[in-house]
């Protein structure tokens, strides 16, 4: 990218861009600083420094995925540090892909900021990012920088199915029993103490900051037979509102079988809320909720909390419809 200001009057003088800024490292010069020493996992044929990066789908087939993520929407810089800023705009996208039962195998990114961000912050960012990569064993292999008046990261994904079929939204049948693999309602416990201006109990803080999803359950569900599989993402009686539609079931979540941890209670304590809500309607901590035929063995790490029931009875708790908003939703 280049990037050309206004024409200059005769004799006037343009300012020069402050030291440690991406309008002083220009583009190429932030794109080697981002990806210098970088190292990527035997499935990146090519990576960064080309017009296009090559990987290698040995299955045949790409599952891929991309999310934007907005500065004061999806993150505030003076609630989370660069590095978990980094860490959630890969997790959140590469639990998609454990959503369908794939491993991740690569990321790209584009990122987009006002000249005068520090280039440091936005390599505490990307040193995010690649950690984040290297948990899931995926690599970084590419990506785009331009300037905008605010920071917005954008993250593709992309999988590998192992030569295994996708695990969709849409094989729920009654009679499977609901399963999660993950924690639910932290996330939305640290939103609610980071916005009375709090900064700890620090674990539940963290969960908002950024998600840990369990990237391996995904590809054991789907080994196990989960029917169908949806990365809780905006909350978890809105997503399986997304599961139930497209299998056209229904679903019941049963209370008694929800783990609501003793952190989540005392914070609810603390601020006078109902630690349940957040589990039941709390985004962005990335579990993965699935459902499996009644006879099989669930995998390691996924715990039943419900069952799937006749079309037309829509998302139930204990057998009953939910009072209130199930979730997020944009532009609710």
């Amino acid at each position: 990218m280049s990037t050309h200001g206004r024409p200059q009057q005769e004799g006037a003088r343009s300012d020069s861009p402050r030291p440690g800024t991406v309008a002083a490292a220009g583009e190429f010069g932030l794109i080697r600083t981002l990806t210098r020493g970088r190292t990527q996992p035997s499935t990146t044929l090519l990576g960064p420094g080309d017009d296009a990066a090559v990987v290698a789908a040995s299955d045949g087939r790409v599952v891929a995925t991309t999310d934007v993520l907005v500065q004061g929407v999806h993150f505030r810089l003076d609630w989370s540090d660069p590095e978990h800023i980094g860490r959630k705009a890969v997790a959140v996208n590469l639990a998609d892909l454990a959503a369908m039962g794939a491993v991740p195998t690569s990321v790209l990114v584009g990122i987009a900021c006002p000249p005068e961000t520090e280039t440091t912050m936005l390599a505490a960012l990307t040193d995010g990012m690649w950690a984040e990569a290297e948990r899931a064993r995926a690599g970084i292999i590419g990506g785009d920088v331009v300037g905008a008046d605010q920071l917005v990261l954008s993250v593709t994904a992309l999988g590998d199915l192992g030569g295994r079929p996708p695990v969709t939204r849409s094989g729920a049948r009654p009679g499977d029993v609901l399963a999660i693999c993950g924690r639910l309602g932290w996330a939305a416990a640290g939103l609610a103490v980071l916005g009375r201006g709090f900064r700890s109990p620090v674990g539940v803080v963290n969960a908002q900051r950024y998600p840990e999803p369990a990237y391996q359950a995904g590809p054991a569900a789907a080994i196990a037979g989960a029917t169908s599989m949806i990365d809780v993402s905006d909350g978890l009686l809105a997503d399986l509102g997304h599961l139930a539609a497209a299998s056209e079931v229904g679903l019941d979540v049963q209370t008694a079988r929800l783990t609501v941890d003793q952190r989540l209670v005392d914070v609810g304590t603390a601020l006078g809320a109902d630690p349940l809500r957040w589990v039941l309607t709390g985004g962005e901590d990335h579990a993965l909720a699935a459902t499996f035929p009644s006879y099989a063995d669930l995998p390691e790490g996924w715990v039943q909390i419900g069952t799937v029931l006749l079309p037309d009875t829509g998302v139930t708790v204990d057998g009953m419809p939910y009072e209130g908003d199930s979730g997020w939703e944009h532009w609710r």
